[in-house]
């Protein structure tokens, strides 16, 4: 299993961000987060999931320019042939996509391999499989996804935290108010969207998150 070192999981939207201000929201936070701590404490995932192959390397290869630059670790989700090309740090799976296990055949004992999970029985199966962290949730409403109403609540994610092998980081609805609630539950970190993508000043946004986390003030 690979050594975690960040608490900020940011995953890019486009659409939230705007398309041609996705690299500068992405550069604004890595910025941010640099400020506290060597390696970066916020990482990314590359989740555009309508780009072809094609634009989806442009881009990935584009924002690991930016990753190296402020020490900060990419992720790409579901690709993972885009990641190899891109030469990421390793790739994020869905609960639909190949397994764990597959997926470290292919990028080799080095790279990191993030998960998605809504249940403790999918962060079980993730454990076995050989992931390295898992994100659970949401925890709270999504901001970026407003309709999506599973929302397991702080209890939920406690639970989920006690039994699991992985670290675990929650994702839906977080934002630098709501990190204080998590501080109790167990959790490795937080992963987000909206909060960062939408924000009008990214890098501030990254930064009271930062502070709003256990050891990162």
């Amino acid at each position: 299993m690979a050594a975690l070192d960040f608490r900020l999981y940011l995953i890019t939207d486009r659409k939230l961000a705007e398309p041609a201000k996705l690299v500068e929201v992405c550069e604004a936070a890595l910025a941010a987060g640099s400020i506290f701590s060597t390696p970066n404490p916020v990482a990314l995932q590359l989740r555009e999931k309508e780009l072809d192959a094609g634009p989806l390397l442009e881009l990935a290869m584009e924002l690991k320019a930016v990753c190296r630059r402020w020490n900060a670790r990419l992720l790409i989700n579901d690709r993972i042939d885009v990641a190899l090309a891109a030469g990421a740090d390793g790739v994020h799976l869905p609960v639909r996509s190949i397994s764990p296990a597959d997926a470290r055949r292919l990028l080799g004992p080095a790279a990191l391999i993030g998960i998605s999970a809504h249940t403790r029985g999918e962060l079980a199966q993730a454990a076995a499989a050989a992931a390295d962290f898992a994100v659970f949730g949401p925890i709270y409403p999504s901001i970026s996804k407003p309709s999506y109403d599973r929302a397991v609540g702080v209890e939920g994610l406690r639970a989920a935290c006690q039994e699991s092998l992985l670290p675990v980081f929650a994702l839906g609805g977080i934002n630098a108010t709501r990190c204080a609630e998590l501080r109790a539950t167990g959790a490795a970190g937080v992963a987000l969207i909206g909060a960062i993508m939408k924000a009008p000043q990214p890098g501030a946004a990254t930064g009271e998150i930062l502070r709003a986390l256990p050891g990162l003030r």
